[in-house]
């Protein structure tokens, strides 16, 4: 544990002011990497996907190349939306009002009678670009052309993480990252993830977790931009059934060792990234705005290829103990967004198992300039 108090939390305003809303949507969501998909989304040249980033939509496809493209989903011409969810993979974009027609690198290459449009620049014509990276298989988009590249924000994430990770994780279940219905919670998006960022509530709040994991030995590792979080199960049996066959059956994924099945491990990259590690499967998702009082949580589960049929057993053990967790995890967030409006509260001090939260603060509070 840190031996220095932590930072102070954030204000209510930041919780409940629609001005400060705005401002995070500029100069947070505008200029950060956002999670969009997994490279499993875009298995073959032509495929494309559409996500929501700051009040606009980004359309990422897989170029001719094998790269990846990123473009605002609209069209130059008259401002249609080039693409919507269900559209079928191709080898170009082309416009579903008047038929204006780009590669796959955005570039224009065709409009119908073109003759008949004075001053038709196509080289200057080409979709908006939107800066793309994969990361440990994962796709991030970024608003911000001069944003220091993903990878560089995040120093030491990939040797912590990557044996969970990598572009060959299968998705488990229908849900994909970039759709925009999913589940949702009554509470601002920096509600849920101060939530996520401490443990501090495990023992009154979640009393599963507290049978499943050694809570003396959770510990977070907070750096600039992300924060790595272990875990350690009890050797303990759980007196709850659907928990101690999850603790029986436990075994890793390839490519993690038999020390990796006895511990829970997460991440959390600034600002609203979410990634769980888990020995059966991984669950990538984020926390995104939907107003000041509620919450979109978009997110999938995976799983590397040629898991054992144990280990596929524990995944769908663990999952359903992760929906027990998340139900308690939603009410809480609701309370607080609730009582935090009370006029004249402010908050007290942090623990030291709260210091991530201080951390989340601070970083906040220079984003936001309040």
């Amino acid at each position: 544990m840190l031996e220095t108090a932590p930072a102070s939390a954030l204000a209510a305003k930041y919780y409940l002011d629609p001005a400060i809303a705005e401002l995070e949507r500029t100069e947070i969501f505008s200029r950060s990497w956002q999670l969009v998909a997994h490279e499993s989304d875009l298995p073959r040249a032509g495929a494309r996907i559409v996500a929501p980033i700051a009040g606009r939509e980004v359309l990422v496809v897989r170029a001719e190349d094998g790269s990846l493209k990123g473009h605002l989903n609209v069209c130059r011409h008259r401002g249609s939306r080039l693409v919507i969810d269900a559209q079928p993979d191709g080898k170009a974009i082309r416009c579903p009002y008047h038929g204006w027609t780009y590669k796959l690198d955005g570039s224009l290459v065709g409009a119908p009678e073109g003759r008949l449009i004075p001053c038709l620049d196509k080289p200057k014509l080409g979709l908006y670009p939107v800066r793309v990276e994969s990361f440990l298989g994962f796709i991030f988009a970024n608003l911000d052309e001069h944003a220091t590249p993903l990878h560089e924000q995040v120093p030491g994430l990939a040797e912590l993480a990557g044996r969970y990770l990598g572009p060959d994780l299968v998705p488990v279940g229908k849900d994909r990252i970039y759709h925009t219905a999913g589940e949702t919670q009554k509470a601002n998006w920096k509600v849920v993830v101060d939530n996520y960022l401490e443990g501090y509530h495990v023992p009154v709040a979640h009393p599963g977790l507290m049978r499943l994991l050694d809570y003396q030995r959770y510990s977070a590792e907070i750096h600039d931009s992300y924060v790595f979080f272990e875990a350690p199960m009890r050797p303990e049996p759980s007196g709850n059934r659907l928990e101690r066959l999850y603790q029986w059956v436990t075994s890793p994924m390839p490519g993690l060792s038999e020390a990796d099945s006895r511990v829970w491990r997460y991440a959390v990259i600034y600002p609203n990234t979410l990634i769980d590690l888990y020995p059966d499967h991984v669950l990538a998702w984020s926390v995104t705005p939907q107003g000041v009082a509620q919450s979109g949580l978009p997110g999938a589960f995976y799983t590397k290829p040629g898991a054992s049929r144990r280990t596929k057993l524990a995944q769908h053990l663990n999952i359903k103990i992760g929906w027990i967790t998340n139900d308690e995890d939603a009410e809480l967030v609701a309370r607080v967004q609730q009582g935090m409006s009370t006029p004249g509260w402010s908050p007290g001090p942090l623990s030291r198992r709260e210091a991530a939260v201080g951390w989340f603060a601070d970083r906040i509070r220079k984003d936001v300039g309040q």
